[in-house]
């Protein structure tokens, strides 16, 4: 079988998963646990699904009002950041983002004497943030419009 990558807006609520069964009229089955959280899924073409919370929290990122990225969702794209210096006027920043793509960036100066790691730091993740506004952006646009 082959793989696909699947790009999609939809709409979801907290529900627990006796609860869903609620909302469809179903009897939940003796062997399910009514009390395992999750959330009920709207797609855009009206069918509705019920993802346990651990499903549904790695494959969907909530987005702001107006169907739009949001700062937070920049800043909270990133796990972790090194900062290091090479030779004496060099700064390269790494940012693996919580998906474990990686994003590097580098700043230097003329003189070293005018060096600071910190400004140069501050000059790459301000970078590496505006790489990660387009690819969110991307992300979005292919979710909104679909890839034909």
């Amino acid at each position: 079988m082959k793989k696909y990558i699947g790009f999609k807006l939809i709409q979801a609520e907290p529900m627990s998963l006796g609860d869903y069964n609620t909302f469809r009229g179903w009897k939940i089955p003796s062997d399910e646990d009514p009390m395992k959280e999750g959330y009920k899924i709207l797609y855009p073409d009206g069918y509705v699904s019920w993802s346990p919370n651990e499903v549904f929290e790695t494959s969907y990122m909530q987005i702001g009002d107006n169907n739009s990225i949001t700062q937070q969702n920049v800043d909270s794209f990133i796990k972790e950041v090194s900062v290091n210096t090479l030779g004496e006027k060099t700064t390269v920043v790494r940012a693996t983002l919580v998906n474990g793509f990686e994003i590097v960036e580098s700043s230097s100066c003329v003189d070293p004497a005018n060096y600071c790691e910190k400004m140069g730091a501050e000059i790459c993740l301000n970078r590496i943030k505006n790489k990660i506004w387009e690819l969110l952006g991307f992300l979005l646009q292919t979710a909104n419009k679909g890839i034909n």
